[in-house]
């Protein structure tokens, strides 16, 4: 890390690498927090986490007894020695008038501010609450049990929440309305996973419990993809580079020309004629099967409506922050990675893992996407997005982990289990200290433990870096 340091003080390493192997470093010394400590108040299994997309300041957790609670995790409730508490600000739960009545399956943020959040659960029934009042102040009523909702970070034409139950079909629920908008049909059973796009506000993905992921466009009728495990490509679909542009825009000036040159040939030949010529029937056909291969939905073909991805129920969906790639976990203990724009399955053989097979999960990626984070029974498991490797096995709950979120703006991994807690992942403490003190923040650290220059232990210094000079069992 001190070479990384030197380099870039002395302008060989550049800003974005610089912060990228910083980033990358931290996640790597992922271990359980031994100064933060979240006050969970459910009495039931924690099923979903997220904190919030404008500030990443408020966390959300959702679990099996009927409770929703929201945390403030960036200021402590009170301290412990050298433990930070955080209790919750608030939590609902089925002694509220509107609360739920059985489990909750999944909470969520409104993506514009904190000013809303919504609960799906077991009762059939999905509530968007008013934070500050903490009451309702839309609700729906579905046909069958709420696996998964889901709302779209990127939308700026709709307020639409996206709603997987054990009903076959999957709705919209529009807030501004009160009402579905929308009915998605094509899956054969339960829906247990949704997932917008990263790229388009428009584009829907699903899980269900037939195996099959299916893309949605919700401004036509029909899926337009439906994934196949069967169709693959071998790794990462290579970046179009200059020459590769170069190459597809003379190919298209060509084929512009001898199209052209077909016309001005039709054309001499009507003038010689003196009449219109009927083309060829090879030429007349062509054009008519292309234009019905175009026309045909992918949603609709009976060979591709019944692709499967899985073998058993997809119960996990994660777009990776670019959009390009997404990852799903299945009822057969598989995580797969597919290629948003071919559909095809890349092939990444993740190494063998232990998956619920009853219950939605919870994936999550690190900010670079490198890494996977997924529920492995009692483990979380953080695998290398390309190799399939396991790098890292977080071991800390007594019982099956559910959820996992990764905190951008912290760096931190929180996780939630069905021993009713939420533990805190985050990087080393020494690498934390040694690096806020070479950044320059003025930060008091007080400095403690085996590995402290025996000049300063127990002293309370100011971590400006330039004027604070280790010793060499302090590095």
């Amino acid at each position: 890390m001190w070479k990384d340091i030197r380099d870039r003080e002395a302008g060989k390493l550049r800003p974005n690498s610089f912060a990228n192997r910083v980033k990358s470093d931290r996640v790597s010394s992922l271990q359980l927090s031994n100064h933060k400590d979240i006050v969970s108040p459910h009495r039931g299994s924690v099923n979903s986490l997220q904190v919030d997309l404008t500030e990443g300041r408020y966390l959300l957790s959702g679990a099996s007894d009927a409770s929703a609670a929201v945390f403030d995790i960036q200021r402590a409730s009170h301290s412990e020695g050298l433990i930070a508490k955080y209790q919750c600000l608030f939590a609902v739960d089925k002694q509220h008038e509107h609360g739920h009545k059985y489990a909750i399956s999944s909470a969520i943020w409104y993506p514009i501010d904190t000013g809303l959040f919504v609960t799906g659960s077991y009762d059939h029934h999905i509530n968007v609450w008013d934070t500050n009042t903490t009451q309702v102040v839309v609700n729906f009523k579905l046909p069958g049990k709420v696996y998964r909702t889901a709302m779209s970070s990127l939308a700026t034409s709709h307020m639409l929440i996206a709603a997987g139950t054990e009903d076959v079909q999957v709705r919209l629920c529009d807030i501004s309305s009160g009402a579905f908008s929308h009915t998605l049909s094509g899956h054969r059973d339960g829906v247990m996973s949704v997932e917008w796009s990263a790229s388009s506000e428009w584009v829907l993905i699903t899980g269900g419990c037939d195996g099959a992921i299916r893309f949605w466009d919700i401004r036509r009728a029909g899926c337009f993809r439906v994934l196949d495990q069967s169709q693959s490509q071998l790794g990462r679909r290579p970046p179009i580079s200059g020459w590769t542009a170069n190459k597809l825009s003379t190919s298209k000036s060509h084929l512009a020309s001898q199209g052209s040159n077909m016309k001005s040939r039709i054309l001499h030949k009507k003038l010689a004629n003196g009449n219109a010529t009927k083309p060829s029937s090879t030429t007349g056909k062509l054009p008519a099967k292309g234009s019905t291969r175009q026309r045909l939905h992918p949603g609709l073909l009976s060979s591709q409506d019944r692709a499967v991805s899985h073998y058993g129920a997809v119960t996990g969906l994660k777009v990776t922050g670019d959009g390009m790639y997404l990852l799903s976990a299945g009822s057969d203990s598989r995580l797969k990675l597919w290629d948003v724009e071919s559909g095809c399955n890349t092939l990444v053989n993740y190494e063998t893992v232990r998956l619920h097979t009853n219950k939605p999960l919870q994936l999550a990626t690190s900010q670079d996407s490198a890494l996977v984070f997924a529920p492995c029974m009692t483990n979380i498991k953080a695998f290398d997005m390309w190799t399939g490797k396991a790098s890292l096995t977080l071991s800390g709950h007594y019982e099956a982990v559910n959820c996992c979120l990764y905190s951008f703006q912290d760096q931190e991994l929180y996780t939630g289990g069905n021993d009713r807690q939420i533990l805190v992942w985050s990087p080393s403490r020494d690498s934390t200290e040694l690096w806020t003190r070479r950044i320059g923040n003025p930060v008091q650290t007080k400095i403690t433990g085996a590995t402290d220059c025996p000049h300063r232990q127990g002293r309370s210094v100011s971590t400006l870096m330039p004027s604070i000079k280790l010793c060499p069992p302090c590095t």
